[in-house]
């Protein structure tokens, strides 16, 4: 009864318009203050304790590091060299923007960045080669979710923050399903211009694609720096995010010259912004978590499944269903904050891989964040194409069922998540 108190407070908070963080906070705080004799000192101790991780700090770095190379003019780089290599099949522009979806998700951790830094630049060529509007901008939405599943990402750190799981093994478990998801992305692109006879381009020459490759190579080789370190041990994930962050300020200022040394405290103000965000939710996600682990609910909920003969199989359905209709009132950091600490104790004990979970839930992630009433991606989407939230959310459903079909796969097939990882031996 006492924990139907405190969701029945938080969802009256968040109908009232309030902030999640917000939200989360005061239904913690009125619930610990009048109905349980915790101590203040014991409140103040965990709220210490519980962002005092140093795997948190890679969060500002990766975040300081994708605006370097958003504003650097890495993606048009990189969106160059994609057409160089894809341009010339069917709907060439848009399955250039899913390759390059692809690879600026490998350097920038966010979907938000993503799709602007590729969108910006891909959308407007689309339309003006002769592509319908809807048809570019769900292309862009879509593949822009891959900046969560490819490493380095943000929400597999906060993941791994919630449930004490190696970043590094999360990272490395991400990108063999994140190059299937991009591979189906533009499978499903590549049908619908064919089929609907979507320009285009000319075939390019080896030379092209070799200029546009040294052209982007800098960008490229932060994918290396950084998975490549944290797999031969060079450095941890936080000091991954570090390294990429000073990397990326390298390459946009003295390299390609794109950013001006007068435009850096802009970037570093947008970050630190964005940075002190996610960690008041990091915040007060450790006290909804204490509180849980207080009221012993995740234990009583993994007990109940597992009297009610409920496997593994049936408990994996009740989350997807459960994250997915979370996703129409919280943005992924808000759901994994919050629902990891309690599924994850459920999904040990009955025998799911932890890994293979953090995947699975990232990929929920991505379908909410291309779905509304709250995908960040269409309302990001929505500002660069210029479309309604509604005529957008039409346009992205071929790619959003191909998303779906995709996480059923994730869920019951948990080699796809563990095959790489296991194959290194981590």
């Amino acid at each position: 009864m006492r924990v139907f108190i405190v969701f029945a407070l938080l969802l009256s908070l968040m109908l009232t318009g309030m902030p999640i963080s917000i939200a989360l906070g005061l239904t913690v705080l009125s619930f610990m203050f009048t109905l349980t004799d915790v101590r203040t000192e014991s409140v103040a101790l965990k709220l210490f304790t519980g962002i005092e991780n140093f795997e948190i700090m890679a969060i500002p770095f990766f975040i300081l590091a994708g605006n370097f190379l958003t504003h650097g003019g890495v993606a048009r780089r990189m969106i160059n060299f994609a057409t160089a290599l894809v341009g010339h099949w069917y709907g060439g522009l848009a399955l250039s923007g899913v390759v390059a979806c692809a690879l600026f998700a490998a350097i920038s951790g966010s979907s938000p960045a993503t799709v602007v830094a590729i969108g910006s630049v891909i959308l407007p060529a689309m339309i003006a080669q002769g592509f319908p509007r809807r048809f570019g901008a769900g292309v862009i939405t879509t593949s822009g979710s891959l900046g969560i599943l490819i490493p380095p990402s943000i929400p597999m750190v906060l993941y791994a923050v919630s449930t004490n799981t190696s970043v590094g093994k999360l990272f490395i478990a991400g990108i063999v399903p994140g190059m299937v998801l991009a591979f189906l992305l533009g499978a499903t692109t590549f049908y619908r211009a064919w089929r609907n006879d979507y320009p285009r381009m000319p075939k390019a020459t080896f030379m092209e694609r070799f200029d546009a490759f040294r052209k982007s190579i800098w960008g490229i080789l932060l994918i290396v720096i950084v998975i490549g370190g944290i797999y031969t041990g060079l450095f941890t994930p936080t000091e991954a995010a570090a390294v990429s962050a000073v990397y990326a300020f390298i390459v946009a200022v003295f390299i390609y010259k794109d950013l001006k040394l007068r435009d850096v405290p802009r970037v570093l103000l947008s970050s630190a912004n964005l940075s002190a965000m996610l960690l008041y939710i990091i915040t007060n996600a450790v006290l909804f978590s204490f509180l849980m682990t207080y009221e012993n609910v995740p234990q009583a909920l993994a007990q109940w499944m597992i009297d009610q003969g409920l496997g593994w199989i049936g408990f994996l359905l009740v989350v997807n269903l459960l994250l997915l209709l979370a996703g129409n009132v919280m943005e992924p950091s808000s759901i994994i904050l919050i629902m990891a600490p309690i599924l994850f104790p459920v999904a040990v004990k009955l025998g799911i891989d932890p890994i293979h979970f953090g995947i699975l839930m990232t990929v929920n992630m991505e379908v909410g964040l291309c779905h509304p009433p709250v995908g960040l991606n269409l309302y990001v989407a929505s500002g660069i194409a210029k479309m309604g939230i509604t005529e957008l959310t039409v346009a992205v459903w071929p790619w959003l069922l191909t998303m779906l079909a995709f996480l059923v796969v994730v869920t019951y097939w948990p080699g796809l998540s563990l095959w790489l990882p296991r194959l290194l031996g981590m």
